[in-house]
């Protein structure tokens, strides 16, 4: 159709800029439906550690460092775990994307990630158990690895709940159900914390079993958020139809294998990182007791503004898995980078805030009138600078990540993540803290070395994989 005046190729190209228009509004308000829940998800799960951190600290300061070295040792069995339970969201997403119907797809795929989580569980309990010795091979102090192991022992029943939590709620996540996840993690959060008051202190007639008592309550939490959610998909309208839980005991071995496949490398990829953040802590703890209690603060408040890049990079794998599914490419490169620009977005909130005010924030943490913690918050100040560049590329970091695993494309990211952090980031972390005049200082910008050369790296491999295409 001719406009008014005859000439055609205007109207095509005015009709074309907006139907684009429209599929980004439309990609954003989906990602934004899907992600925000998400990261309130996040949000709420990280304050959960931050419950039992303080309440565990009334106990003294030998229980609170015995929970931490404990957390170090379950923490690694969550990583193995962790790789199963994450390779169900591209699974399902690209299933779905290529046929929203195809019940007998997703429900293979959550099956078989529940399986590789039960079969994990038994050898898990063996490194539960042997906790303790673990702990003092490691050379950590006796009486710290005594009080940690019944406490790792604790936390144990609650190990495959867990994972199983991750499991579905990534299920959930793929078919655009969000909020229920929320509503109960603010419900087991608030468990854990009443659970916390009863059984470390005992409360109300109930024994005083202090750390063990924080583990029992952890594992009590697990499963009733795993049991919350099983109850809601099969009560749920659009969540019952995929009959998750049928033929339960029917193995499909190539799909199992698949998750194998998919899980390993997300599950040290997710290590890599983490243990880059703890291995700082010690070379910290060579350069003094102020620059680790300097580090803890700061590496808090990154933390708690990384979560919100989390949960909507996460929606993001989501939404990248959908269009991949569909072989809409466009698409793809769409929820790629509204995923990338997002994420960015929320965390400059509080990075931003971060630089400027530097000294503002540490006063959240520390008394600023205190004479004893003036030296602190000077290093958290100009910790904190160095950590709202290192936010920036975090964020970037962790969207381009998530989006690449909504490809299914997990290999390649786990190298550059290796390389990133222990071939770059803490060499030259330990280099400038523990070498040069720089300090500790020094060892934030290794961590923002690593972090720039993962996101740039990431970001190119993204990049590469949605052009071509």
């Amino acid at each position: 159709m001719l406009n008014c005046s005859g000439n055609p190729v205007v109207e095509t190209n005015v009709a074309a800029k907006r139907a684009s228009g429209a599929a980004w509004r439309g990609e954003l308000a989906a990602l934004l439906t899907l992600g925000l829940p998400m990261a309130a998800t996040q949000l709420v799960q990280f304050s959960v550690m931050t419950v039992d951190v303080l309440m565990i600290g009334r106990l003294g300061p030998d229980p609170l460092a015995a929970s931490a070295i404990g957390v170090v040792i379950f923490f690694a069995a969550w990583l193995v775990g962790f790789g199963p339970a994450m390779a169900v969201s591209p699974l399902v997403s690209q299933a779905l994307g290529a046929n929203d119907r195809d019940y007998d797809d997703v429900r293979i795929s959550v099956r078989m990630a529940l399986w590789a989580i039960a079969a994990l569980t038994p050898l898990m309990f063996i490194g539960f158990a042997l906790a303790e010795p673990i702990m003092l091979a490691l050379g950590q102090p006796a009486n710290l690895a005594a009080a940690a192991g019944p406490y790792v022992l604790a936390l144990g029943p609650g190990w495959a709940f867990a994972m199983g939590v991750i499991c579905l709620r990534n299920f959930l996540a793929a078919i655009g159900e969000t909020r229920a996840p929320l509503v109960i993690v603010i419900g087991t959060t608030l468990l854990n914390a009443f659970l916390n008051w009863l059984l470390i202190y005992g409360h109300w007639g109930f024994p005083r079993l202090e750390l063990v008592g924080a583990g029992i309550a952890s594992s009590i939490v697990n499963f009733f958020g795993f049991t919350g959610l099983v109850v809601y998909i099969r009560s749920d309208a659009r969540a019952k139809t995929f009959h998750l839980f049928r033929e339960f005991l029917t193995p499909h071995w190539e799909r199992l294998r698949e998750i194998a496949r998919l899980g390993w490398p997300i599950g040290v990829t997710i290590a890599f990182e983490g243990m880059l953040f703890n291995a700082c802590v010690f070379v910290m703890g060579k350069i003094g007791v102020n620059e680790v209690a300097a580090y803890q603060v700061a590496l808090n408040v990154a933390s708690i503004a990384f979560m919100g890049p989390l949960g909507l990079s996460m929606a993001g794998g989501v939404r990248v898995g959908l269009a991949a599914g569909a072989c809409d490419w466009p698409r793809v490169r769409r929820a790629a980078a509204l995923t990338v620009a997002i994420s960015v977005a929320t965390i400059m909130l509080v990075a931003l805030p971060t630089m400027l005010a530097p000294q503002f924030v540490a006063g959240l943490y520390l008394n600023s009138d205190d004479p004893a913690n003036t030296a602190v918050i000077s290093l958290v100040a100009k910790f904190l600078v160095i950590a709202g560049a290192f936010m920036f590329f975090d964020a970037v970091q962790v969207a381009c990540a998530q989006a690449l695993r909504g490809l299914k494309d997990v290999r390649w990211p786990m190298v550059i993540t290796g390389i990133s952090y222990w071939v770059i980031g803490f060499p030259v972390a330990a280099w400038l803290g523990l070498r040069t005049a720089t300090g500790a200082v020094g060892v934030w910008w290794g961590l923002l070395a690593g972090l720039f050369c993962a996101a740039a790296m990431l970001a190119t491999r993204l990049h590469l994989l949605t052009r071509r295409r």
